[in-house]
C-alpha cells in the first residue's frame, strides 16, 4: 500500500461545482477506529484497516464517514483525551495513512468528517504540562484553574460526568483544575483568546489535509461561568438519563454554570468563518444537555454563520420510540428549532445499541431504520447498525471503559457497543484481527457478519442498502419539509414536501395489521421501498412492522 508523504500536507485541490449543501439530508456512517478493522495484528483497529473496509461502507450508499478520534493520546478515554491534535497516534498509523484514507474515501465518493475534541485535552498534553508548572508561565491561563476554598475544598459544587467532583487538586500549582470528564482530561479555558486561536488553527490544519468537516464533541462544554457559581439542584421530577446514567449524581444538578454559556456563540461563529474558507466543509455538534437540548440546537444552528447541524440525545435515550413519542420529539423540534437543521441517530459509541436498548425484533429494527431515514434531517448510522447488531455482553474482567468501571454493575459502561465489527463469520475474531482484540468479539454477532449477510438478499444489510438507495432516489426525503399527519403508539404517518413533490410515509409500529389512513387527494404507492403493503377494494393495509410510501398525484 502506497502512502502520500506524511511530512507534507496535500495541496488543497481547486474545487468547482461543489454542492455546499451536500450535508443537508446526508447519511453519515460513524466509524469507531479501535473496533473497525485491525491491519497489523495488534488487536486494535487502525486507519489502514479503515481503508481496507471502505468499499463496504461505500456499498451502503452513504454520503460520508465520521471517524472517532485517532489523534495522539494516552487512551485513558480511548482517544477523547488528546495529547497532540495534529498527529495520528501510532496505534492507529501515521499522517501518511490518514492522507491515504482521505484519498481512497474521496475516490469512492465518500466525504470524511473527523471528531474534534476541543473542550478538553489529555493531562499529558504539552500545553497542560506547561500550564501546571507555575501560575506565571505563558500557558498558565490555558486551562481552568481556581483556588481552593478556605477549608481546602473545591471552588464550587460542579460535578464530573464520569463521577465525583469536576475539580482535581494539583499539588505542583497548589490550585484546582476543572475536568468535566476524567481527571486526566482537564478543560481548556475558552475565555482565553489564545486558546481559541490555537484551536481554530488546528481546524485549519485538518481542513488543509482534505477533511470535509467535523463532528464537534461536547460542543456546549467549551465555556464555563467565569464567576464559578454553584449549579442549583434539579427537581427530581425533571431528571433524566439522556447524558449520564441514572445512578450518576451528575443528574441531580441543573447545569446552568458549568457548560452551555452564552460566550460559546461567538466562538462557533469564528469556527464557522474558518470552515467557510473551504468549499462544502460542514459541522455537526454534539449537544450534551439533558434539560434544554433543543433550545441549544436552535441557538447553535440559527442562520448561516454558526454550526451547520446539531444533535442531542432524544433518540439516543432509553425512552421507547412509540409513534406518539417520536411525533412529540419531532413536533417539539419544529417548534423550537425554527432556523436550523438536525442530525438524528439511534446509536453511537456512547450508548447501548438501540436494538437492545428498545428490545426491537428484526422486523422492528427495519421499520425504525426506515423511519429514521424518512424524517426531516440528516442521519447518522453507527458501525454495525447496518447488520442489526445488538449490544454485546462484556464481562467485568474484559471491561476497558473507565466510566463503566466507575459505576459497575448498575451502569456497565460503553464497551458493549464498541466490540469489534464482525466481517467474516468463519475467520478468527470474525475477520477483525488475528490477534487478541482489545475487546472480545461477541460470538452472537458472527451470524450477522458481513460475509453472511452479503449472500442473503433478504438480510438486514441488504435492507439498509435498499432503504438508503430509496432515500437518495427521492430528494424530498433528503431536503423536504415535514408535516406529522397521524400519531398513535403503534402507528405514525407524515408527509415530506419539496419543490412540488409530496411523499406520504406511514409506519406500522406493531405486531398487528393496520390500515393506512391516506390524507385527502390521490396517492400512488411507490413500490421501490423495501416494504410490503396490501391494497384491494377496501383500501391499503400494512402488515406488522411494515411501511408505505406514496407520492401525491399531480393535478
Amino acid at each position: 500500500m502506497s502512502f502520500l508523504d506524511p511530512s507534507t500536507a496535500p495541496a488543497r485541490q481547486a474545487q468547482t461545482g461543489i454542492d455546499r449543501d451536500w450535508w443537508r439530508g446526508a447519511v453519515i456512517y460513524q466509524i469507531y477506529p479501535r473496533s473497525f478493522q485491525d491491519s497489523n495484528s495488534d488487536g486494535v483497529g487502525d486507519l489502514a484497516g479503515i481503508i481496507h473496509r471502505l468499499p463496504h461502507v461505500a456499498s451502503l450508499g452513504v454520503d460520508a464517514i465520521w471517524i472517532s478520534p485517532f489523534f495522539r493520546s494516552p487512551m485513558l478515554d480511548y482517544g477523547y483525551d488528546v495529547s497532540d491534535y495534529r498527529d495520528v497516534d501510532p496505534l492507529f498509523g501515521t499522517l501518511g495513512d490518514f492522507d491515504a484514507l482521505i484519498q481512497r474515501a474521496h475516490e469512492l465518493g465518500l466525504k470524511v468528517l473527523i471528531d474534534l475534541v476541543l473542550s478538553h485535552t489529555s493531562s499529558e498534553h504539552p500545553w497542560f504540562r506547561e500550564s501546571r508548572s507555575s501560575r506565571h508561565n505563558p500557558k498558565a491561563d490555558w486551562y481552568v484553574w481556581a483556588d481552593a476554598k478556605l477549608d481546602g475544598t473545591p471552588p464550587n459544587n460542579w460535578l464530573s460526568i464520569f463521577g465525583g467532583s469536576a475539580w482535581q487538586w494539583d499539588g505542583e500549582r497548589m490550585q484546582y483544575y476543572l475536568h468535566n470528564f476524567l481527571a486526566e482530561q482537564p478543560d481548556l479555558n475558552f475565555h482565553n483568546p489564545d486558546v481559541q486561536d490555537e484551536l481554530l488553527d488546528t481546524a485549519r490544519f485538518w481542513l488543509d489535509r482534505g477533511v470535509d468537516g467535523f463532528r464537534l464533541d461536547t460542543v456546549n462544554f467549551y465555556f464555563h461561568d467565569k464567576e464559578l457559581r454553584d449549579n442549583p439542584p434539579l427537581d427530581p421530577a425533571h431528571r433524566n438519563d439522556n447524558t449520564a446514567p441514572a445512578v450518576n449524581p451528575y443528574n441531580f444538578q441543573d447545569h446552568l454554570h458549568d457548560k452551555t454559556q452564552p460566550e460559546n456563540i461567538d466562538f462557533l461563529r469564528r469556527l464557522r468563518a474558518v470552515m467557510d474558507e473551504y468549499p462544502a466543509a460542514t459541522s455537526v455538534g454534539e449537544v450534551g444537555e439533558s434539560q434544554r437540548g433543543m433550545q441549544v440546537q436552535a441557538a447553535y444552528t440559527a442562520g448561516d454563520d454558526l454550526l451547520h447541524m446539531c444533535y442531542d440525545f432524544d433518540f439516543l435515550s432509553n425512552t421507547y420510540p412509540a409513534g406518539t413519542q417520536v411525533a412529540a420529539v419531532l413536533t417539539r423540534y419544529q417548534q423550537i428549532v425554527t432556523d436550523g437543521w438536525a442530525c438524528w441517530a439511534y446509536s453511537n459509541h456512547d450508548v447501548v445499541r438501540h436494538a437492545t436498548r428498545w428490545t426491537l425484533s428484526e422486523e422492528a429494527r427495519r421499520s425504525y431504520a426506515a423511519l429514521l431515514m424518512a424524517i426531516q434531517g440528516s442521519v447518522c448510522l453507527y458501525q454495525g447498525e447496518e447488520l442489526g447488531l445488538t449490544e454485546a455482553y462484556v464481562a467485568y474482567e474484559d471491561l476497558q471503559d473507565p466510566y463503566g468501571k466507575r459505576f459497575w454493575p448498575k451502569f456497565k459502561g460503553r464497551d458493549g457497543s464498541r466490540t469489534p465489527m464482525p466481517w467474516v463469520a468463519d475467520q478468527q475474531n470474525g475477520g477483525f484481527s488475528d490477534a487478541r482484540p482489545w475487546l472480545p468479539v461477541a460470538m452472537e454477532h458472527l451470524e450477522r457478519a458481513v460475509s453472511v449477510q452479503d449472500r442473503e438478499p433478504g438480510s438486514t444489510l441488504a435492507f439498509y442498502r435498499q432503504m438508503i438507495a430509496f432515500r437518495k432516489a427521492h430528494r424530498v426525503l433528503q431536503k423536504g419539509d415535514m408535516q406529522i399527519i397521524d400519531a398513535e403508539d403503534s402507528y405514525l404517518s407524515l408527509i415530506r414536501e419539496h419543490e412540488g413533490v409530496r411523499l406520504f410515509c406511514a409506519f406500522n409500529l406493531s405486531n398487528g395489521a393496520r390500515p393506512v389512513d391516506f390524507p385527502p387527494g390521490e396517492w400512488r404507492i411507490d413500490r421501490g421501498a423495501p416494504f410490503k403493503c396490501k391494497t384491494d377494494d377496501r383500501g391499503t393495509v400494512l402488515p406488522p412492522w411494515q411501511a408505505c410510501f406514496a407520492l401525491a398525484e399531480s393535478g
